[in-house]
Formats: C-alpha cells, structure tokens, sequence
C-alpha cells in the first residue's frame, strides 16, 4: 500500500469516530475508538507504544510514548482542545525525529467541523 492509500484509509477513519462521537470528550476516548475503527478498517495498530529516547549518546530513563502507530509507519498524536497551537506541530515533528518515522497525524476531535483545519499531515 502507498502512502497516499494509507494516509487517505487513515483519513477516512478518523472522519468516522468523528462522526460518531461529535467533540467535546477526552482524548483518551478519541484513542481508544480510533484505535478500534483502524483495526476495523484492516490496518496495523500500535497504542500508547513506547519509543527510548537518547540524549548525548545515553539511553534515557524515561522513553516517549507515541498516542498511535499505524502500519509502523505513521504516528497518530490526538487531541482535543479549543485550538492547535504552533507548539502542537513541533511536538509532532520532534515525536517524528525522535521516532524515526517521516509522517504523522495531529487531530482535533474538538471542533464543530472535522473538515475544516483539525487534522494536519505532516512529513518530516
């Protein structure tokens, strides 16, 4: 499957438990159907996986944990907040650096119109 097919499956998933919850609830809700509806949608899903992180050449106590992984290739980072801030899209891009993969997701459930500007994808 290409990239463009898998981002657009993706897509489509996330449009559906928008449409089926509506916004307003915890991310957490968010994850867990979403997690749901891409395994039902025949995709590869890993939840709350856990990636080291590195700094000067030692591995760190404290890993990073990515919301969801699709097909090992995408990282999906959830929210559901008032607005997505600058500081969102870096976190992605940093989660995507830090985890070696170069495509990711930052959705927010919490808009009145999932269409307009709460799903962003980023190549790193």
């Amino acid at each position: 499957m290409t990239e463009n097919d898998l981002t657009y499956r993706i897509r489509g998933s996330i449009f559906k438990v928008y449409k089926q919850l509506g916004p307003g609830l915890l991310e957490s809700v968010y994850e867990e159907a979403l997690v749901y509806q891409l395994s039902k949608d025949g995709m590869q899903v890993a939840r709350q996986t856990s990636i080291p992180i590195y700094y000067d050449g030692i591995k760190l106590s404290t890993n990073l944990r990515l919301d969801i992984i699709v097909e090992d290739s995408v990282i999906i980072e959830i929210k559901s907040l008032k607005e997505i801030e600058p500081v969102h899209h870096k976190q992605l891009l940093t989660y995507m650096k830090l985890a070696r993969r170069h495509l990711g997701f930052l959705v927010n459930f919490n808009t009145d119109d999932i269409n307009r500007s709460t799903y962003r994808k980023i190549l790193g």
